[in-house]
């Protein structure tokens, strides 16, 4: 989703601003843009840039930019559509220059306040309210003052934000707050930086600070300097800035979401390594408190969510623990009956969604003591918010689609389900090598899996010519169903829901037409012969059903049936493998059609707004 990122120094920066918005675009944008003053110049006029095109573009219109101290921006558009006029940075006055992530709850009341006040609005965004407020401020204070007036309007803005503020007449100094959107300080060498992520600015400084809720940053070309809420200075705690990004080379491959699906042995073989036994050292988690939660609250939107629905068969089935789920963003608006002795599990990619951030601390707040992080990011706020954290190892993932993330989210998870039921006395010494053997023999596994590319290349151009798609799963595989629906709308833009298979009769059958082509996920579990009964009813009505199946599973292609054995069944790890094609089948109708695979329309990567 947005992104930012700001630098004065004492040389040229528009180079190191395009280079930290290419590193944000994996979050996904639909307009990017910089403001730069130039320090030498005695004018320190702003000047600036935007588009609707890639970053790349942008980086065409600044070659002949020169400046010292600036801001840039990636935008994923709330507020006004996307276009050049609503991209960031955002000016007031030829004086003051904005950028913005997060959301303004009440700029339509500051909006109707600054049209009285002679301000003209140029843009549809909350952005902008923000950038005359700080003009407002700024022009009538005495003496001027630009970081007092910073610090003057943030009480007045309600809702999330990280932003970063530059003063034409002030050419050497850059402002940054936050309150609820994250936002960091990275430390150089002559010259500091403002990120809305480390990796941003990685392999140019050698440290780097959290803001804290509240936190203004006022930066120099020599010096940092950090106001707390209360208008204290403070000093936050150095850390060494996070290694730098991986390759985004794309290789061989179409696309990123292409590569990515392809990298999955890899990080799930990362994601294992050096794991020896199961228990609390995985989550760094103390030995006594771990024994202490009875029951299980996983919090998570979107892929991550799905991925939480599959852990609570784990949960409940291996250890034999109440696990409840819940969509972040609806939990927190809800009244609950909290249970001290609950463990929150928080799911995310970027360790940086909005909702599930939220979520966190709103279980917080109402006094749950146990929390824990899965996620791939180790710099995140949901890291660094919870007691006890999951690494994953997935990498960085470009794709606004997750692929290899889900997937090693579901091998922490279950590496939480096997721990709990080690502490459970349900893991005996011999059956836990086992186990680690099983999980070894993963990446294996899903070579095996991703072999049957060219057969599900095949099945993409008949899903190309739908408008419609069911998908149909029975027990953990009912969330696989869920996921792969999901990532053919994602990407396709093909209309596809996901039911349990047992509820066919219940209402979906009546969609069911020789035009509505059924996915069905068919492992040999206990499930299977019910599973098969459901199909039966599809071809009965004249469906076609296209059924992953695995080896010993007696499902055969004929009249209406097609098709894919996969090589092996897999047990509880199941549906990690099962996944998979169904990631591919939707990447490659969607290659069938045409459309942007890596940046859907409308969606972002890190979903850093509600």
């Amino acid at each position: 989703m947005c992104g930012i990122v700001g630098a004065a120094s004492r040389k040229n920066i528009v180079e190191v601003l395009i280079e930290g918005l290419r590193r944000l675009e994996y979050r996904g944008y639909d307009s990017c843009g910089f403001a730069v003053i130039n320090g030498d110049d005695a004018k320190h006029l702003i000047e600036r840039a935007r588009t609707t095109a890639r970053v790349s573009e942008l980086a065409e219109q600044g070659k002949d930019f020169h400046g010292t101290l600036g801001i840039a921006h990636t935008r994923w558009a709330t507020h006004g559509k996307p276009d050049t006029q609503n991209a960031h940075p955002h000016i007031s006055g030829g004086l003051i220059a904005v950028v913005h992530n997060g959301i303004i709850e009440n700029y339509e009341v500051l909006r109707t306040e600054l049209k009285s006040a002679g301000y003209v609005f140029t843009s549809e965004t909350d952005t902008e309210v923000i950038a005359h407020l700080i003009h407002q401020a700024y022009v009538s204070s005495k003496p001027v003052d630009l970081v007092a007036s910073v610090r003057s309007v943030l009480p007045r803005l309600h809702g999330a934000y990280a932003i970063g503020v530059i003063a034409q007449d002030r050419p050497n100094i850059l402002v940054g707050a936050r309150v609820g959107s994250p936002l960091v300080v990275a430390l150089g060498e002559n010259e500091n930086f403002l990120a809305s992520d480390a990796l941003a600015l990685a392999g140019r400084a050698h440290s780097m600070m959290y803001l804290e809720e509240g936190d203004v940053a006022v930066l120099k070309a020599e010096s940092v300097e950090i106001i707390d809420h209360a208008g204290k200075t403070v000093q936050r705690e150095q850390k060494p800035m996070p290694a730098q990004a991986d390759s985004v080379d794309l290789g061989p491959y179409q696309h990123y979401m292409q590569k990515e699906i392809f990298e999955q042995p890899r990080a799930i073989g990362d994601t294992l390594a050096n794991i020896a036994s199961f228990g609390p050292q995985l989550f760094n988690a103390d030995p006594e408190q771990w024994k202490k939660f009875d029951q299980i609250l996983i919090l998570a939107c979107g892929t991550s969510y799905y991925s939480a629905c599959v852990a609570k068969y784990w949960l409940e089935d291996l250890a034999g623990i109440p696990t409840q789920v819940e969509i972040a963003s609806e939990y927190r608006y809800r009244t609950t009956v909290p249970n001290p002795n609950t463990l929150i599990v928080v799911v995310s990619q970027s360790g940086e969604t909005a909702d599930t951030l939220a979520a966190l601390r709103h279980a917080q707040a109402l006094g749950h003591q146990y929390t824990l992080a899965i996620c791939n990011v180790a710099s995140s706020a949901m890291v660094r918010e919870t007691n006890w954290s999951f690494l994953t190892k997935a990498g960085t993932e470009i794709g606004v689609a997750s692929t290899k993330a889900f997937t090693t989210q579901l091998v922490a998870l279950y590496l939480l389900a096997v721990s709990l039921a080690k502490r459970a006395g349900k893991v005996s010494p011999e059956r836990e090598k086992e186990l680690l053997r099983d999980l070894r023999h993963l990446p294996k596994a899903l070579h095996a899996v991703l072999a049957l590319e060219p057969q599900i290349i095949a099945w993409s151009t008949a899903f190309a010519k739908c408008e419609n798609a069911l998908f149909l799963g029975r027990g953990m595989h009912y969330p696989i169903a869920l996921e792969g629906a999901l990532k053919l709308k994602e990407i396709s833009y093909i209309h596809a829901e996901a039911y349990p298979a047992g509820e066919l009769k219940h209402g979906p059958l009546a969609l069911v037409t020789e035009k509505m082509p059924v996915v069905t996920v068919a492992p040999k579990d206990d499930l299977l012969e019910k599973l098969k009964s459901n199909m039966q009813e599809v071809k009965a009505r004249g469906g076609k059903l296209y059924v992953f199946a695995d080896q010993d599973t007696e499902i055969t292609s004929s009249e209406g049936i097609n098709v894919i054995r996969l090589p092996e069944h897999y047990g509880n790890l199941s549906p990690i493998l099962h996944v998979v094609p169904l990631q591919l089948l939707a990447y490659h109708t969607a290659c069938a059609l045409g459309t942007d695979v890596d940046k859907p329309r409308n969606l972002a990567k890190s979903v850093t707004v509600e």
